[in-house]
């Protein structure tokens, strides 16, 4: 079985977890705050905080934004649950901003027609760089300042991509952007996530949600007479924290992003090369973005085709080829239908969630494997 995505892990990630193991600090310990300042001074950004997993990195990055339950909360359709569900867990409401038809992102014509004739603004917009390609930051953030919105950049796929000649995370357009570090992203921590800004303030309250609100700071205390035992909680945070093993595994991992990458874009000219002939459509790439390419999506030309997607996408994975599919609509999943979502709400990303197939697509991949995907394909559409 050849799998859509899978991590790679070397002997140097392996001595650097061993290394943990054997040191005084399984937790709480130097590792996060090195991984913590690695990842900020790749992206350029100011700050980074890590964290459990990308999902509670979004509700930080919420609840540090200010979006309670009297707030509204956009994103686009075509994502993974959590970049809609960070928003319900603070109360607040989610709608949804349909999708760019080259890019999959979110669409910046249709967020500004939408604010356009919005009764109710958003408090926070999340665009989502959806397989490691950035949205159209530039264009979003002179909205974000026309409509007094802040923006969280879901980069959950997407580190190691660029924008305008500058790395994805390093917050010119927005408040904060998220991470992931799952094992079939790009770098992993086996589970992981990370909040960047630019911001102090921002800053200091996503330290204090991760951590039960709690704050040990002798410049943050409100009582500093008390002692070297004290500590203070001073919001209702969260046990959010990531361990100096997955840290340590992760500043390792970060060593060989670039390498990663390339690898990946790599072999993304090589699909791009090897489908050309087929009736599908090939990813899309920006001029203004460089994607990080976490996902190679393909779409089916359905109407030159005698199969069904669903018969494409079995007859793959019955051949050993690990597709997958990258997103249902978040819009139409049961618990948003019963907030009053429907089919035909954002008709772009419902179009391409009937075509779309992700392919095989990770630093180990072998040219003998991408060529077996590419011939089971074929043997498939023909």
């Amino acid at each position: 079985m050849i799998p859509y995505g899978r991590q790679s892990i070397n002997n140097k990630d392996i001595e650097a977890v061993l290394a943990v193991l054997q040191s005084d600090f399984l937790t709480q310990g130097p590792a996060v705050e090195q991984f913590e300042q690695a990842v900020a001074s790749y992206v350029g950004a100011k700050y980074a905080v890590a964290v459990g997993n990308a999902t509670q990195a979004l509700h930080i990055a919420c609840l540090a934004a200010g979006l309670t339950d009297a707030d509204v909360l956009w994103t686009t359709p075509n994502t993974f649950v959590a970049s809609a569900n960070c928003a319900r867990y603070v109360g607040a409401q989610v709608d949804f901003v349909d999708i760019c038809p080259k890019t999959y992102n979110l669409s910046v014509s249709e967020l500004q027609k939408k604010l356009e004739s919005a009764e109710v603004l958003p408090k926070v917009v999340i665009p989502v760089h959806f397989a490691g390609q950035a949205c159209a930051m530039q264009e979003l953030a002179e909205l974000a300042k026309q409509y007094n919105f802040k923006v969280i950049e879901d980069a959950s796929h997407a580190i190691g991509g660029e924008y305008l000649s500058g790395k994805i995370g390093n917050c010119k357009f927005s408040e904060m952007t998220v991470f992931s570090f799952h094992p079939v992203k790009i770098i992993t921590t086996a589970e992981g996530g990370m909040v960047t800004t630019n911001s102090k303030e921002l800053y200091e309250k996503l330290k204090l949600y991760r951590s039960h609100g709690i704050t040990r700071d002798a410049e943050l205390l409100l009582d500093k007479e008390v002692g070297p035992w004290y500590y203070e909680q001073q919001l209702l945070g969260f046990n959010y924290r990531m361990t100096d093993m997955q840290a340590a595994l992760g500043f390792s991992q970060l060593q060989r992003v670039d390498i990663f990458v390339a690898k990946r874009r790599e072999l993304v000219a090589r699909y791009n090369e090897l489908l050309q002939e087929l009736p599908l459509i090939r990813p899309y790439q920006a001029p203004e973005a460089n994607s990080a390419w976490h996902l190679y999506v393909i779409c089916l030309q359905l109407e030159k085709l005698s199969k069904t997607k669903r018969q494409i996408f079995e007859e793959l994975r019955a051949a050993g080829i690990n597709v997958n599919l990258h997103y249902i609509p978040v819009h139409t999943q049961p618990y948003y239908q019963a907030l009053g979502f429907k089919w035909g709400d954002f008709p772009k990303s419902e179009s391409y969630y009937q075509a779309a197939i992700t392919l095989p697509l990770y630093y180990d991949l072998s040219y003998e494997q991408q060529n077996e995907v590419v011939a089971c394909l074929k043997e498939i559409l023909r």
